[in-house]
Protein backbone atom coordinates (compact mmCIF):
# COMPACT_ATOMS: atom_id res chain seq x y z
CA UNK A 1 0.00 0.00 0.00
CA UNK A 2 1.71 3.14 -1.21
CA UNK A 3 -0.04 6.11 0.34
CA UNK A 4 1.11 9.31 1.96
CA UNK A 5 1.44 7.73 5.43
CA UNK A 6 3.49 4.84 4.10
CA UNK A 7 5.74 7.26 2.22
CA UNK A 8 6.05 9.43 5.33
CA UNK A 9 6.99 6.40 7.45
CA UNK A 10 9.68 5.52 4.91
CA UNK A 11 11.01 9.09 4.95
CA UNK A 12 11.15 9.05 8.75
CA UNK A 13 13.21 5.85 8.63
CA UNK A 14 15.68 7.48 6.22
CA UNK A 15 16.14 10.41 8.62
CA UNK A 16 17.34 8.20 11.50
CA UNK A 17 20.90 9.16 12.35
CA UNK A 18 20.73 12.06 9.93
CA UNK A 19 21.92 15.63 10.31
CA UNK A 20 20.03 17.05 13.29
CA UNK A 21 20.73 20.59 12.15
CA UNK A 22 19.02 19.94 8.82
CA UNK A 23 16.19 17.62 9.88
CA UNK A 24 13.60 18.07 12.61
CA UNK A 25 12.85 14.35 12.33
CA UNK A 26 16.49 13.39 12.86
CA UNK A 27 16.70 15.75 15.83
CA UNK A 28 13.53 14.36 17.39
CA UNK A 29 14.64 10.74 16.90
CA UNK A 30 18.05 11.55 18.38
CA UNK A 31 16.33 12.91 21.49
CA UNK A 32 15.11 9.40 22.27
CA UNK A 33 11.88 7.43 22.51
CA UNK A 34 10.61 9.22 25.62
CA UNK A 35 10.81 12.64 23.94
CA UNK A 36 9.17 11.23 20.81
CA UNK A 37 6.30 9.88 22.91
CA UNK A 38 6.04 13.14 24.82
CA UNK A 39 5.82 15.12 21.58
CA UNK A 40 3.13 12.76 20.26
CA UNK A 41 1.14 13.36 23.44
CA UNK A 42 1.47 17.13 23.11
CA UNK A 43 0.19 17.00 19.55
CA UNK A 44 -2.69 14.72 20.54
CA UNK A 45 -3.77 17.21 23.22
CA UNK A 46 -3.62 20.04 20.68
CA UNK A 47 -5.88 18.01 18.36
CA UNK A 48 -8.31 17.37 21.22
CA UNK A 49 -8.47 21.09 21.99
CA UNK A 50 -9.10 21.92 18.33
CA UNK A 51 -11.90 19.35 18.22
CA UNK A 52 -13.43 20.66 21.44
CA UNK A 53 -13.37 24.20 20.04
CA UNK A 54 -15.00 23.01 16.81
CA UNK A 55 -12.15 24.45 14.74
CA UNK A 56 -12.01 22.24 11.62
CA UNK A 57 -9.03 23.99 10.03
CA UNK A 58 -6.91 23.75 13.16
CA UNK A 59 -8.10 20.19 13.81
CA UNK A 60 -7.01 19.21 10.31
CA UNK A 61 -3.56 20.69 10.89
CA UNK A 62 -3.23 19.15 14.35
CA UNK A 63 -4.41 15.76 13.08
CA UNK A 64 -1.60 15.84 10.51
CA UNK A 65 0.85 16.66 13.32
CA UNK A 66 -0.52 13.77 15.39
CA UNK A 67 -0.06 11.30 12.55
CA UNK A 68 3.48 12.51 11.84
CA UNK A 69 4.51 12.34 15.48
CA UNK A 70 2.88 8.92 15.89
CA UNK A 71 5.02 7.62 13.05
CA UNK A 72 8.14 9.15 14.64
CA UNK A 73 7.24 7.59 17.99
CA UNK A 74 6.71 4.17 16.39
CA UNK A 75 10.03 4.47 14.60
CA UNK A 76 11.81 5.45 17.80
CA UNK A 77 10.72 2.12 19.31
CA UNK A 78 11.41 0.05 16.20
CA UNK A 79 7.75 -0.56 15.40
CA UNK A 80 7.20 -0.72 11.66
CA UNK A 81 4.29 1.08 10.05
CA UNK A 82 3.64 -2.03 7.96
CA UNK A 83 3.09 -3.98 11.18
CA UNK A 84 0.52 -1.43 12.37
CA UNK A 85 -1.27 -1.71 9.02
CA UNK A 86 -1.19 -5.51 9.25
CA UNK A 87 -2.75 -5.32 12.72
CA UNK A 88 -5.50 -3.05 11.41
CA UNK A 89 -6.13 -5.47 8.56
CA UNK A 90 -6.31 -8.35 11.04
CA UNK A 91 -8.98 -6.46 12.98
CA UNK A 92 -10.93 -5.36 9.92
CA UNK A 93 -14.49 -6.62 9.93
CA UNK A 94 -14.38 -7.54 13.61
CA UNK A 95 -16.52 -5.71 16.13
CA UNK A 96 -14.45 -3.57 18.47
CA UNK A 97 -16.18 -5.25 21.38
CA UNK A 98 -15.29 -8.73 20.12
CA UNK A 99 -11.73 -7.70 19.27
CA UNK A 100 -11.20 -6.31 22.76
CA UNK A 101 -12.64 -9.46 24.37
CA UNK A 102 -10.26 -11.58 22.28
CA UNK A 103 -7.27 -9.48 23.42
CA UNK A 104 -8.16 -10.00 27.08
CA UNK A 105 -7.93 -13.82 26.75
Amino acid sequence: MDNVLTRLAQTIETRKGGDEAASYTAKLLASGPFKCAEKFGEEAVEAIVAAAKNDPKNLTEEAADVLFHMLVMLSSRGVKWEDVLAELERREGTSGIVEKQNRDK
